[in-house]
């Protein structure tokens, strides 16, 4: 669903901390800490990480998967994979 990689990549594109995201998605700022500090593919409560996804793509963030084409227009970042 959304890494702790791309999550920390997308606060850093909208310019705000942790403690906004908590507030964006009505979560704490403990549990954005725990996201973030897990290891590839964040795992949770389904319906934290929804709040977690849907506050980020509201503030104007594209998440992105592996292989995937990107939908809209605007700049962005991917990362490369490593031959």
């Amino acid at each position: 669903m959304i890494s702790s990689a791309q999550m920390r990549a997308a606060r850093a594109l909208l310019g705000i901390d942790q403690r906004e995201l908590a507030k964006l998605a009505g979560v704490s700022v403990p549990t954005i800490q725990r996201m973030e500090a897990s290891g590839g593919v964040v795992r949770g409560v389904v319906g934290t990480l929804t709040k977690v996804v849907e506050a980020l793509e509201a503030a104007g963030i594209e998440l992105i998967g592996n292989d995937a084409p990107s939908r809209g227009h605007g700049r962005g970042v991917r990362l490369k994979a490593l031959p």
